[in-house]
């Protein structure tokens, strides 16, 4: 019992060491405090007015897929965070970066790739700190829209399906769901058109990221670029969204759009376009 007693109390001050190093905002909003967020307050208080810019990734990726982007911007003076996008279904994902977005203080630039166009789509609502929306070969649904009937539209379809191959995984109340992997063996081609080192792009293919179907079908709101200036990207050379859609998108949004020769994981063989355009954002929309 004396041993136990000792392992306790040695368990206790531990924690309490720990706890101890762990610096507390007093003034922070209410809420969860996803992953990051206390770096992108404290980047945005060395940087001053320069907005915060908030990198949302896609299905099949991470945020380390921003790394290239993130050196830039960083190089530029601009305070920047790259949180987890859950993958597990819109509504929650959106809710997830919506309180990433209401614990940053000052303006916000926020900018999605791929399946992310979707959740800063919904995100963005109702958030006034949020001044730019930018979508880097993503998708801008439309309120009812879902990346299924998008890709199953016309321009949608100028494109092969995706590669994906489902699997089941546990949900929360003894429920299974459906998640989608991109083929490995077939990701650089229709993720990179092999434009990377072989030795990287079956590096990405091993960390990839899957969907849960609910992020597939779930039909998205009401869009926040209806009331948010955009800008566009289109991955002229994308094998996983058609470039015919990502030009519909741009167009029915009103976005500022460029167009560049690359392949769907553009922030990764063009990162000095992607980070020119959001540039151009962060300037058109903070001063």
């Amino acid at each position: 019992m004396i041993r136990h007693a000792r392992t306790a109390g040695l368990v206790a001050a531990v924690t309490v060491a720990l706890l101890s190093t762990i610096a507390f905002t007093p003034n922070a909003k209410a809420g969860p405090a996803p992953a990051g967020t206390a770096y992108a307050q404290a980047a945005a208080d060395r940087h001053g007015v320069k907005p915060t810019i908030v990198l949302v990734h896609g299905a099949w990726a991470d945020a380390a897929g921003w790394t290239p982007v993130v050196e830039r911007l960083e190089k530029a003076g601009f305070p920047v965070m790259a949180p987890p996008n859950p993958l597990r279904g819109l509504d929650s994902d959106a809710q997830y970066i919506s309180a990433v977005l209401h614990q940053i203080s000052g303006p916000v630039v926020l900018v999605g790739h791929s399946y992310g166009g979707a959740v800063i789509t919904n995100a963005a609502i109702g958030n006034p700190n949020v001044k730019a929306l930018v979508y880097i070969a993503a998708f801008a649904p439309a309120q009812g829209d879902s990346l299924a009937s998008l890709n199953g539209s016309a321009p949608g379809r100028s494109i092969p399906a995706v590669p994906a191959i489902p699997t089941s995984y546990p949900q929360p109340g003894g429920s299974t769901g459906t998640e989608l992997t991109i083929n490995p063996a077939k990701y650089p081609a229709v993720f990179l058109n092999n434009q990377l080192p072989p030795a990287q792009e079956q590096a990405l293919a091993a960390e990839q990221r899957p969907l849960s179907l609910d992020a597939v079908t779930k039909p998205s709101g009401t869009p926040a670029w209806q009331t948010i200036p955009s800008w566009y990207m289109v991955a002229k050379n994308d094998r996983a969204i058609a470039p015919d859609l990502e030009r519909f998108m741009a167009t029915r949004a009103g976005a500022h759009t460029n167009e560049v020769n690359g392949p769907h994981l553009i922030m990764l063989t063009n990162p000095g376009a992607v980070t020119t355009l959001v540039e151009q954002a962060a300037r058109a929309t903070t001063h």
